[in-house]
């Protein structure tokens, strides 16, 4: 079985071969550092399921803010220097990351060696927290952790990705790495199945926990000791039905192996199909799922669906939208003889408790169904609490194995404040005009005289101010479900304020409706907008046609002569007159 060993301090005198901050990762090599350096250089170093997770935002540009440093403990990045270079927010955290590529999948035991002081934060894979705590100053810290390698079908994609690395992310104000030894090993695994509040999500560099996006199966790892391993399969918009449809149960299939365990949590995108109700497509897939754990000798575990942060308009409580699912769970654990962790009526005490204002704060901000890492960290250790009273003295229950393998304390992970987005630092808000980068934009076009249609428009929009769509869905609108090929603009619109709140009054977005050129300019000029501010409007001829939430962006595009006073903004527009519009944009 492989086992390697990585030394990063300067002047190394241990006869082994140091690592320094210029050995950046390729294929040819198999190992070393990834920075904005080399991380466009490869596919895998670019989509966010194949790498750490971690993005740089696009306003940034070329600007190295990932860089590699090194004294004579070893490899650190200077996150304070970093902030202030850039005028991010102090205290925010840029990560060291490290890939090595190994030959085959399996479980592999990473130990790390550390120098530092204060807390730390350690991920592996796709952004799976596996350590947190704090480091002893003047002294090595070891850190030690198990990493699953296996295949993955990258959001947005539909065939099988053929991972072998082991990816490891540091983040810590005062962290250096000095060694790092990677070790495969056979314990068993825990697989779980899920949707975008289990799933692996991304997160922005600088590092903010509380504006970043979160599932409870990543943070899962970290409450767990090294005897097993946890492979995160869930993604955003799946349902029971497309998560096996889609190939990512298949993935499990071939590698399960008696004596494993398998978790489930389904229902957020179930309840908005009609064939998957609770106690008809949802049961019948639910079981399905158990039986066939149960003749591969895996152990299933169901989880009810987390709850969302929803309240009844006129204020006068919760409005509970997933309480025929979490019944259902619990009636299906019953009668499969199976585990069920209630996740649903601990999430939904807890918001009770705390309130609509308080709960935020477990959140991603605006958003009442995703968690931020620090809800995920609050339901992950539930989960694990769970799984921990399965610990029992009888040998006959499979289930004790797995409750001795949760750690018996984890640090406790707090936040006092409602998070909210941090802003784009000054120095990337330039006034200025510059080259225009959109020349080239749509040059490839196809089917130019068809009409626009809504999604297609937002999608557009996002790729001419060099946004990034993002792997989630947040349930904002009830015609769109997560799995759908223009959820990912539609969260990056909403995210970005790119969407007129008045404009969508019914709940629903229309995603095939024609666009028309009041709403499409509503897009552009927010999206211009978030980039370098709205031009000063002298005057808008077009303002008895507009609608309340359009009149100021309509004259910021006749401002910006992008549309002129004779247009009749009411009409539905071309695929290559909106092109034409997003190309003379200059951002």
């Amino acid at each position: 079985m492989l086992s390697e060993r990585f030394v990063f301090k300067k002047n190394n005198d241990e006869g082994i071969i140091c690592t320094g901050p210029d050995d950046l990762y390729n294929e040819h090599r198999g190992y070393g550092f990834v920075t904005q350096k080399n991380m466009p250089s490869e596919d895998a170093l670019t989509v966010p399921d194949l790498c750490n997770n971690f993005t740089v935002p696009s306003y940034f540009g070329a600007e190295d803010i990932t860089g590699v440093k090194q004294d004579e403990n070893g490899c650190y990045v200077d996150s304070e220097e970093v902030c202030k270079r850039t005028g991010c927010e102090t205290g925010r955290l840029v990560p060291l990351y490290f890939r090595f590529r190994v030959p085959r999948v399996g479980n592999y035991l990473i130990t790390l060696t550390l120098y530092g002081s204060g807390e730390v934060l350690v991920f592996a894979a796709t952004r799976r927290l596996v350590f947190k705590g704090e480091l002893t100053p003047g002294k090595p810290n070891v850190i030690s952790f198990v990493q699953n390698v296996i295949e993955i079908i990258p959001r947005g994609r539909t065939m099988i990705h053929e991972r072998r690395t082991i990816d490891v992310t540091i983040l810590g104000a005062h962290s250096t790495l000095s060694g790092m030894q990677i070790k495969q090993v056979n314990c068993p695994t825990l697989y779980i199945c899920g949707d975008s509040t289990v799933t692996d999500q991304s997160a922005d560099i600088p590092y903010a926990p509380g504006t970043s996006y979160s599932g409870w199966g990543q943070m899962l790892p970290v409450h767990f000791t090294t005897d097993i391993a946890v492979s995160n399969h869930a993604h955003s918009g799946l349902t029971t039905e497309s998560f096996r449809t889609e190939g990512h149960y298949s993935v499990i299939q071939s590698h399960i192996r008696p004596g494993d365990y398998i978790m489930f949590q389904f229902a957020h995108n179930d309840q908005k199909l009609p064939h998957l109700k609770a106690y008809e497509g949802y049961w019948k897939k639910l079981g399905e799922y158990i039986r066939e754990a149960h003749r591969s000798g895996a152990h299933p575990i169901i989880v009810t669906p987390l709850a969302r942060n929803t309240w009844k308009a006129d204020g006068s409580g919760y409005n509970d939208l997933l309480d025929e699912y979490a019944r259902a769970c619990l009636e299906i654990g019953a009668k499969y003889c199976v585990p069920v962790i209630d996740l649903h009526g601990f999430s939904m005490a807890e918001i009770l408790r705390d309130g609509l204002e308080a709960s935020k704060k477990y959140y991603f901000p605006k958003d009442y169904t995703h968690t931020n890492d620090y809800g995920a960290y609050k339901m992950a250790g539930f989960i694990a609490d769970e799984i921990k009273k399965l610990n029992t003295e009888s040998t006959a229950n499979p289930y004790a194995r797995l409750g001795g393998f949760v750690k018996k304390n984890t640090s406790p992970w707090t936040v006092d404040e409602i998070p909210v987005v941090p802003e784009v630092p000054e120095k990337y808000r330039s006034s200025e005009i510059p080259e225009n980068r959109n020349d080239q934009l749509f040059s490839d076009l196809e089917r130019p005289d068809d009409m626009l249609k809504r999604a297609e428009a937002l999608d557009m929009v996002i790729k001419t101010a060099h946004f990034f769509p993002t792997n989630v869905f947040n349930d904002l609108y009830e015609d769109i479900v997560g799995h759908e090929w223009y959820a990912g603009a539609v969260q990056c619109a909403y995210q970005n304020a790119i969407i007129p709140k008045d404009m969508v009054k019914d709940g629903r977005f229309r995603p095939d409706e024609n666009v028309t050129t009041e709403d499409f300019v509503c897009f552009l000029m927010n999206s211009y907008r978030s980039r370098k501010g709205l031009p000063s409007i002298v005057d808008n001829p077009l303002e008895k046609q507009c609608s309340d939430y359009s009149t100021e962006l309509v004259g910021a595009a006749l401002a910006l002569k992008l549309i002129d006073k004779n247009e009749d903004i009411k009409n539905t527009l071309t695929r290559k007159r909106a092109a034409d519009m997003c190309r003379a944009l200059n951002l």
